[in-house]
């Protein structure tokens, strides 16, 4: 819950709090130590959970246009703008 929640000092003392006064909950020397363990590698796990939920592939080469219709069977569809995008993925460091 702290690390998905990305608490702040604050956020992280109301947590523990709550969760020391919950029945079986934990004891506030426990709560003492997950706070500390918090403050110390709060940028390592942020940074990890973000690597984790992204996607191995990279954009690697993006090319776009527009292009207007000149002939169809409907006059109402002419001059009607369609943008095409065409994007190359691979894979991170490669």
């Amino acid at each position: 819950s702290i690390a998905s929640a990305d608490m702040d000092l604050n956020q992280l003392e109301a947590f523990l709090t709550a969760q020391t006064k919950k029945q079986g909950g934990i004891t506030s020397d426990q709560a003492a130590v997950i706070a500390k363990f918090w403050k110390n590698h709060r940028v390592k796990i942020h940074e990890s959970l973000i690597s984790q939920s992204r996607w191995d592939n990279v954009l690697k080469n993006m090319n776009w246009r527009v292009d207007l219709k000149s002939q169809s069977r409907h006059v109402d569809q002419i001059n009607t703008p369609v943008a095409i995008i065409e994007m190359e993925l691979g894979r991170k460091g490669q």
